[in-house]
């Protein structure tokens, strides 16, 4: 059984930043699960934000989010955290976080590939 609680979502105006944590209750080690957060805005498709691997070194972005965030892991505190800065309107939307369960250090793109989901928090940028 695996539980994500998303939290840190908010509303600021453009420019400014946030952080968004997840927090997982699970029994296994957390540190084998690749983890990551997608996005939905209303009207659109859920989208790919980031993702991380075993190790901060692995990490994948979105092309629009390159360079503004940064995803990395606290695995003693089964937590995966996601540093938003220069925060744009076009960032609005819920975000989610959710892990993958097959232990291949995967760090896809794709949600269908994540297994368990956060119930989300929503981020509303102001311009």
């Amino acid at each position: 059984q695996v539980q994500l609680v998303e939290s840190g979502g908010g509303l600021v105006q453009a420019g400014d930043s946030l952080r968004l944590s997840c927090a997982a209750s699970i029994r296994t080690a957390f540190s084998w699960y690749s983890m990551a957060w997608f996005r939905q805005a209303p009207g659109k498709e859920r989208e790919f934000v980031a993702a991380i691997g075993w190790t901060a070194g692995t990490t994948r972005y979105a092309d629009s989010v390159k360079g503004r965030f940064t995803v990395g892991r606290e695995n003693g505190k089964n937590t995966v955290y996601l540093q938003m800065n220069n925060l744009q309107p076009e960032d609005t939307a819920v975000y989610y976080c959710a892990l993958d369960r097959s232990v291949s250090n995967s760090i896809s793109s794709y949600a269908s590939e994540y297994d368990y989901w956060g119930q989300g928090t929503q981020v509303t940028v102001s311009s």
